[in-house]
């Protein structure tokens, strides 16, 4: 396939998966298994895992950064692979959590719980919105369109990172609130 035609072939794919998985991931998140009978035991074990996954998402995207700036094209292109695998990890991670284990309330008071749920609220809508750019920028980073690639990535990374950092800032805020 020429790499012109590339972009444009996968735009209506980006468009499916970038609604796709809002939708997919907002239902199985009213999904409890014990609700269907089935016995699971739950996976209280993965918010600190998966928030670690943030942590080094965010490294992996500024490191990512830092390798195209000095030049280094083919450790950037590795370092975003990594980045796309990380926050698929994290996303599969999430939504089994959420589907075996019950939802944990946020039990801070005043300012704090304004915080965090502004933090929270804009933490997900930001990880909705950057599906689309994510998606959009690596396809025209395989298209060669380097260009078109720069420019949406100037969008995409600031908001990919506040998504991998507030993800930790959201896990360590309501941590003391797990059940054990």
């Amino acid at each position: 396939m020429e790499k012109n035609s590339l972009d444009q072939k996968f735009n209506k794919y980006i468009v499916v998966v970038s609604i796709a998985i809002p939708v997919v991931v907002a239902l199985l998140f009213s999904v409890k298994l014990k609700d269907f009978g089935i016995d699971v035991t739950p996976l209280s074990f993965l918010p600190p895992i998966y928030a670690t996954i943030n942590g080094i998402t965010a490294v992996v995207l500024v490191t990512a950064v830092l390798a195209i700036k000095r030049g280094n094209r083919k450790l950037h292109e590795r370092l975003m692979t990594t980045a796309i695998a990380l926050s698929l990890a994290f996303l599969v991670m999430y939504v089994a959590y959420h589907m075996t284990t019950d939802a944990t309330k946020f039990g801070g008071e005043g300012i704090i719980r304004i915080v965090y749920f502004f933090i929270l609220i804009t933490h997900i809508l930001l990880s909705i919105t950057v599906i689309p750019l994510v998606l959009i920028s690596y396809v025209r980073a395989l298209a060669e369109k380097f260009d078109k690639h720069k420019k949406i990535a100037k969008i995409t990374f600031p908001i990919w990172l506040y998504v991998a950092v507030t993800g930790v800032i959201v896990y360590l805020m309501i941590a003391p609130y797990y059940v054990s």
